[in-house]
């Protein structure tokens, strides 16, 4: 059976050929329903949404917003991957982050889905260089590439590891793996540099014996840390790799020796249509970088995407696999070459062997039950993505040139330029949080008081001195800190009283957005009892504007009465005598809530 006939007709051909125009007609027409005025040609910029870098998502994208033309899988720019067939025979390669020399988490892993390691090595901050023989206890490291990242213990680390290859027979031409050398990675974590002689000679090494092994990796993640754009992590790590490949070049590695000596790591996030364009525009800038290097248009940008630590929480640990699965799907839909899911529970600590099981759990859903890697370049030819895309790149590129013309990575880094453009990306991103325009579910949205904490053993301190590490958790877990706080003290948490005014048709919805911005500053809210009897000295109006015009101002004077020490109204500010304080959405939560707390004398 067939569904359309051999001649190629059209089902679509005795409809009418809508518009793009009578599509802005429609929409403004909803617009000014809606009571807002728009002429037909800026309905679309209406429902536009602003993202960082001065990108805007559109509504609605046509054949008319291609992007230039990509190219194919496997060829420059390598835009649509990295390879000219789907994904290797098992998927991308799962590689799982161990802080701790526990030879049994290492195994487990490997035994369940994981198929290489990234081993954190320092002795006050991961695993000592004299117990990573320990770590990889039982470990067959010919069938198991292994990652370091060992910051400022690069040397030591490095050669242990090639000399465990060495003690347990692994031909040198099968070594697999990254040693992670990142001199500029950890002065960006750090404040302090290290020596690159011997990266450079180590790179050189590996070259010539190695050719599976990689030397230096590319770790973008200290600027997404520290709250940086899309475009600021791509074009820091373009500064960073081509200052390395001015290093390897000067100690006598030919450019495409240098350039076989190279890994690059993002931040996967759950912005998951952001995170593909982000690694297919990385792959391209950076064949772009190499074109003008002289290096031959052969070979592809190696990614390794890492779930983001900025947007795992604290609280409501749980919500973490939901967004954690969201940015693992955009990683291999990106074309990652490998991806790393953190457990839930990353941001807490330790985790435990759940967590463990079900961060890999997650790429093998992915990959074998989703099918996920049988499709080349899966997000290509979505006008959407190609045209984010390209212009992703055109903003990368253009904060590149800057940190270029500003001596480099290495000074833009020392002179704070980089620091200071993060930090003011940062602050507009942190007012957002703060009027809850970016939502932190289980936190700014929908938090859930009554959760017992989820406790982990402490992890390693992670390097500090360098770039700040940002969460897009912290304002709203240092006002539910407070709360805890006083609730371990005084045996209750601070209160807040909702009163609704007429019936709940009128009422419901002013309830439930009160109760959830309350409750996100770890307030807890009554609306059972009556205001004498709830205990709570500050109470919050909700009902509808045509009520308040009716009996806010009543209402409130007889709170006061009653003792209520404070009047909050849910809604947009009016004449209303007796309000002190009006929540609405888009109000800034945060220093609504900290003002609360003070009043309250919750320090």
């Amino acid at each position: 059976m067939t569904l359309l006939p051999d001649d190629g007709l059209d089902l679509a051909a005795e409809f009418p050929h809508a518009t793009h125009e009578q599509w802005q007609h429609l929409v403004a027409g909803v617009l000014r329903k809606s009571g807002r005025e728009v002429p037909d040609d800026e309905a679309e910029d209406a429902l536009s949404t602003a993202l960082e870098d001065g990108l805007r998502v559109r509504p609605l994208y046509t054949a008319r917003d291609a992007a230039p033309d990509p190219g194919l899988p496997g060829l420059a720019p390598f835009v649509r991957g990295g390879r000219a067939q789907a994904a290797r025979i098992g998927g991308w390669d799962v590689r799982q982050r161990h802080t701790a020399a526990e030879g049994a988490s290492v195994m487990t892993d490997l035994e369940n889905g994981v198929t290489s390691l990234w081993l954190v090595v320092g002795e006050s901050a991961g695993i000592p260089v004299t117990a990573l023989d320990r770590a990889l206890d039982g470990v067959l490291l010919d069938l198991a590439p292994v990652v370091l990242e060992a910051g400022d213990a690069f040397e030591p680390a490095a050669r242990a590891l090639l000399r465990l290859h060495e003690e347990r027979g692994v031909p040198a031409d099968t070594v697999r793996g990254n040693l992670g050398g990142d001199p500029l990675g950890h002065e960006a974590r750090t404040g302090r540099s290290y020596e690159t002689a011997p990266v450079a000679e180590l790179a050189r090494l590996c070259a010539e014996r190695h050719p599976g092994m990689r030397a230096l990796t590319v770790d973008a993640l200290p600027y997404h840390e520290a709250g940086g754009s899309a475009a600021q992590e791509l074009g820091c790590s373009l500064a960073t790799g081509l200052a390395y490949l001015r290093e390897l070049t000067a100690a006598g590695l030919d450019t495409a020796q240098a350039l076989t000596q190279l890994e690059f790591r993002y931040a996967a996030t759950a912005d998951q249509f952001l995170t593909i364009a982000k690694l297919r525009a990385a792959r391209r800038l950076w064949a772009r970088v190499a074109e003008v290097c002289g290096a031959p248009r052969e070979g592809a940008q190696l990614q390794h995407a890492v779930t983001s630590p900025v947007m795992m929480t604290r609280r409501d640990p749980w919500v973490n696999m939901l967004r954690t699965t969201v940015a693992a799907l955009a990683a291999g839909t990106g074309g990652a070459d490998a991806v790393t899911v953190l457990p839930f529970d990353h941001a807490l600590g330790l985790p435990d062997a759940f967590a463990r099981r079900i961060a890999r759990n997650t790429s093998t859903i992915l990959i074998e039950e989703s099918h996920l890697t049988r499709v080349i370049d899966p997000a290509g030819g979505s006008w959407y993505v190609e045209r984010l895309t390209d212009e992703l790149a055109h903003a990368a590129w253009t904060f590149f040139q800057d940190i270029e013309r500003a001596g480099g990575q290495a000074a833009a880094l020392r002179s704070g330029t980089v620091g200071e453009r993060l930090a003011d990306t940062w602050a507009v991103r942190s007012a957002k949080l703060a009027k809850r325009r970016e939502p932190v579910t289980g936190v700014s949205e929908f938090p859930h008081l009554a959760e017992k904490p989820v406790v982990r053993e402490p992890a390693p301190e992670p390097p500090s001195g360098g770039l700040p590490r940002v969460r897009r958790d912290e304002a709203f877990e240092a006002l539910r800190a407070r709360s805890d706080a006083h609730l371990a003290a005084t045996g209750a948490r601070p209160r807040v009283h909702l009163t609704a005014l007429g019936p709940a048709a009128a009422h419901t919805a002013r309830l439930a957005f009160a109760a959830n911005l309350f409750q996100a500053g770890g307030i807890e809210t009554v609306t059972e009892a009556d205001f004498g009897a709830s205990g709570a000295r500050e109470v919050c109006l909700c009902s509808s504007d045509t009520l308040y015009g009716e009996q806010a101002e009543s209402t409130a004077a007889a709170l006061r009465e009653a003792g209520a020490e404070h009047v909050f109204l849910a809604g947009r500010p009016g004449p209303y005598t007796g309000v002190d304080t009006y929540v609405f959405a888009g109000c800034d939560a945060v220093a609504v809530l900290s003002a609360t707390l003070d009043r309250m004398g919750v320090s």
